[in-house]
């Protein structure tokens, strides 16, 4: 674990081939896995945006299974914007 504890967010938009893949089911599983508060979304100009709130050492890993992805996914590029927050949503869901 970093020195720092307190929760932290990462405001993520992920480029590539990222929809109709799979990637948003993929990503809550691996959200919820790590025990992280947020959610995921389409975009409609092809762009998945998520944001993600919880320790920084498992948000960091988060942001490096999105540079990943799921099998199919090929990503491009992934912008992450870092954000306080006081408490994190304790479940991690798909927005329509």
């Amino acid at each position: 674990m970093t020195g720092d504890q307190g929760p932290v967010a990462a405001h993520v938009f992920v480029s590539g081939r990222v929809q109709g893949v799979g990637y948003r089911a993929a990503a809550q599983q691996a959200a919820r896995r790590l025990g992280l508060g947020g959610w995921v979304r389409n975009l409609p100009d092809g762009r998945v945006e998520a944001w993600i709130a919880g320790p920084r050492d498992h948000v960091e890993r988060m942001i490096a299974w999105c540079r990943r992805g799921p099998e199919r996914a090929r990503v491009r590029q992934v912008e992450v914007q870092w954000q306080e927050v006081d408490s994190p949503p304790r479940d991690f869901v798909i927005r329509r």
